[in-house]
């Protein structure tokens, strides 16, 4: 049996800190890539959520498997390439915390032992259930790139039945400007990673639901009249993707990561600063990206929060008040 190592703390586990990301920062709504490269070593994150992240998955991969896990016949190989990068990687940057005794993989934090014979055919199902990222992998062909598998235990409200084999054009066809916009240089981009370097961005909403497995919800409409100013700060939150990409040389597909960060609002009320930048991101921010986000049933609430916080920042001399949502 291979000797454990002592088990890395988690990378990020400061709860005072959050919320970690704040891609709305520059106060203006912008549909962009905002790529950047990071390193080898960053790929894969692991904070104080893991654990329970991890416990969350199994319970979805044995009570909802078809849902949150499926895979193209011809993506095989690329499962497989994936695997062995991902145990390589947490092996050399996350020392201690899996194991790896022969054919069995023990993951630490949870204690469960894992065959790899038992995935022979899903090498992918074995390896998201190892990581708090899910992990999709996307093939090229005819001039873009198609979804041939994924472990998809938390997504932002999409279905993997409605996106399994289809090419990037019609999995983001619900973005609003997506395609017009960024479908064309995502293309373009993907076809430039490497393995030996990674990327990431960062994606972000305002949500009315912690739930980390959210297959339905975009484009509600109806006022909620239970969100209010006065519980807002614990009704809503923020739900930030940290998203990855990284290439697999030897299948040729590329493995783009989904890692899911969810804070309660509230956590910016001694951030004057992000509360002035969200407000003024959230007013600059298109009709129809908002309707898509489902912000509509609480906009009217968030922004007299908002609002309320800036005030009390600008009593304070800390930042001047930002236009409201027309």
């Amino acid at each position: 049996m291979v000797k454990l190592s002592p088990m890395r703390a988690a990378v990020f586990d400061d709860p005072a800190s959050a919320p970690r990301f704040s891609p709305w920062d520059k106060g203006r709504f912008q549909l962009s890539l905002g790529i950047k490269a990071i390193a080898p070593a960053e790929w894969i994150e692991v904070d104080r959520h893991y654990t329970a992240h991890l416990v969350e998955k199994r319970r979805l991969l044995t009570e909802r498997h078809g849902e949150v896990f499926d895979a193209l016949p011809e993506s095989g190989a690329a499962q497989a390439e994936c695997l062995d990068r991902l145990l390589g990687h947490l092996t050399r940057d996350h020392p201690g915390l899996v194991e790896i005794d022969g054919r069995h993989l023990r993951v630490r934090a949870t204690g469960e032992i894992l065959n790899r014979d038992d995935f022979a055919t899903a090498p992918l199902d074995l390896a998201g259930r190892l990581v708090q990222e899910d992990l999709c992998l996307m093939a090229p062909g005819e001039g873009t790139w198609r979804l041939i598998a994924a472990s998809l235990c938390f997504p932002a409200r999409w279905r993997l039945a409605d996106k399994l084999g289809r090419p990037m054009s019609a999995i983001h066809a619900p973005v609003p400007g997506f395609n017009a916009q960024l479908a064309r240089p995502v293309d373009r981009f993907f076809a430039k990673v490497t393995a030996e370097q990674p990327y990431m961005r960062v994606n972000w909403s305002v949500i009315d639901d912690a739930t980390l497995f959210q297959p339905t919800g975009h484009g509600r409409s109806a006022f909620d009249p239970t969100i209010t100013p006065e519980n807002l700060g614990d009704r809503l939150h923020l739900r930030v993707e940290r998203q990855t990409f990284t290439a697999l040389p030897d299948s040729g597909a590329l493995v783009f990561g989904i890692k899911t960060v969810i804070d309660p609002i509230g956590v910016l009320a001694d951030r004057p600063g992000l509360v002035a930048t969200l407000r003024s991101t959230i007013a600059t921010m298109p009709e129809d990206m908002r309707g898509y986000k489902s912000m509509a049933p609480f906009a009217g609430a968030l922004d007299t929060y908002l609002a309320g916080l800036e005030a009390a920042a600008a009593r304070d001399g800390a930042t001047p008040p930002s236009p409201p949502i027309s």
